[in-house]
């Protein structure tokens, strides 16, 4: 069902209006844009009261700097002067200042912590934290090397102990293929789940399990060709990565351990990590949106779970600015499908772009052929196995976590009798694949035989 309301909703005394605990903006200033902010750090002012030095902060010293005009933050051990960004920040000073000289990386992780904030407060940088004295710890054990590879986990102290137990991985070989070959002791694992890239001779393969990730990270011994494959095998809770040799030799060992190897972490302690993918369509689906349609690099395993989003990256002005985007399906209907498209290579994304924004022009002028970056997966959004009703709640771009939701339940939900989806716009120039909605609607008939049928549009749209 495809309702519009036929007045205003919520009605503007409604506290669905006022909001909660969630993330907030407030009215900036004019002349306090990003774009203005990227001027500012850009005019050579000294926006750290320190003339180009960096200093080694102390716990007392972060804490005397607890003023809107003399305030200063840590995030991941990197002490900021923020107050020169007081005017600038979206979310307004009173957030700000609830980090004032202190550590404000769990603040900043729960409210935006794929902001780039190396980027947007490098001439903000103060100097680093004073690392107090620790006893050394005893590597010994960590040193031993099992076919080129450390034999344990290096699972974190912060590790909950009602986490998922640790995986573990091995390797095995033919003539032709190395197999990598990961134990998970999960049994409800799915291929969305694993995300590996290949580029060069580093070779990394993240397996998301609840709320935790199981990072390989390899500089691999021989050259293996792009094509690779990934197999899940539900029942054990074992993935299987088979790699092709390059030249038909015995491997002595698989690789050297990078950065982070063999961790099992809380997956928001992982951070981001991004692949250069290629702009390879975009075309019009509205008089202000358009479907993008990015090209992931061959040595790249990624799809993006139902609900879930990813991070775009551009350089603007030598600033690295970064927005979330949740992608979708090419099309809501089977006969509206790009030919020769594979689903595991690309993703799409429907964008709306704002004439006055920062980020959404510089992506519109982008040629085919060019490159935008593209972090893995967020969010914790899980569909439910089994459903009776749906009900959807989207206004204007707001539909596109819709799009993979409805298509999954239509395709995979055999206990699914009715969805109805309720989408707000502001004219009926704006609604996103209308044709492609009223085609769902009227024409499914398997929807209609199951008793899930999804009315006509209304004529009165806002």
């Amino acid at each position: 069902m495809l309702n519009v309301p036929s007045q205003s909703f919520p009605a503007p005394s409604s506290q669905q209006r006022v909001s909660s605990e969630g993330r907030s903006k407030v009215p900036l200033k004019p002349g306090r844009s990003l774009m203005d902010w990227i001027r500012m750090t850009k005019s050579g002012k000294d926006l750290t009261g320190l003339k180009g030095r960096l200093i080694e902060v102390t716990e007392e010293e972060l804490k005397k700097h607890n003023k809107k005009d003399d305030c200063w933050i840590c995030i991941r051990g990197c002490v900021y002067n923020v107050s020169p960004y007081m005017e600038y920040h979206p979310g307004g000073e009173d957030e700000l200042m609830r980090a004032a000289g202190s550590d404000g990386t769990d603040l900043f992780d729960q409210v935006h912590r794929w902001v780039n904030y190396e980027s947007m407060l490098k001439e903000c940088l103060i100097g680093r934290m004073a690392v107090k004295p620790t006893v050394p710890k005893d590597y010994h054990e960590e040193k031993k090397i099992l076919n080129g590879m450390l034999p344990k986990s290096q699972v974190t102290d912060t590790l909950a102990k009602e986490g998922p137990i640790s995986p573990s991985y091995d390797w095995f070989q033919t003539a032709s293929l190395v197999t990598i070959v990961i134990y998970t002791k999960q049994k409800d694992l799915k291929l969305d789940s694993v995300i590996v890239d290949h580029q060069y001779d580093s070779f990394r393969a993240e397996t998301i399990i609840k709320d935790y990730s199981y990072l390989i990270h390899i500089e691999l011994s021989h050259e293996i060709q792009e094509d690779f494959s990934v197999r899940v095998i539900q029942n054990v809770g074992k993935i299987e990565i088979a790699l092709k040799k390059k030249e038909n030799t015995s491997w002595e060992c698989l690789g050297r351990p990078l950065e982070n190897h063999n961790s099992f972490v809380p997956k928001k302690d992982a951070g981001l990590y991004y692949r250069k993918c290629q702009l390879i369509s975009k075309e019009d689906v509205t008089h202000d949106t358009k479907l993008f349609c990015l090209m992931l690099p061959p040595g790249t395993h990624l799809q993006v779970p139902t609900g879930q989003h990813v991070y775009l990256k551009l350089t603007i002005t030598g600033t690295e600015i970064v927005k979330p985007y949740t992608p979708v399906s090419d099309s809501l209907l089977p006969e509206f499908k790009e030919p020769g498209f594979p689903d595991n290579r690309y993703i799409y994304f429907l964008i709306k772009i704002y004439p006055a924004g920062l980020f959404t022009p510089e992506l519109d002028q982008l040629q085919i052929g060019d490159l935008v970056s593209v972090s893995s997966p967020e969010g914790s959004f899980k569909i439910p196995q089994e459903l009776e009703d749906l009900f959807l709640l989207a206004a204007g771009t707001g539909f596109t976590p819709m799009v993979k939701i409805l298509n999954y339940a239509l395709i995979n939900m055999s206990s699914l009798r009715k969805v109805k989806l309720m989408f707000f716009n502001k004219t009926e120039d704006d609604i996103i694949w209308r044709s492609q909605l009223e085609k769902l609607a009227f024409n499914d008939k398997s929807v209609e035989d199951e008793e899930r049928p999804l009315s006509p549009l209304l004529d009165d749209w806002l």
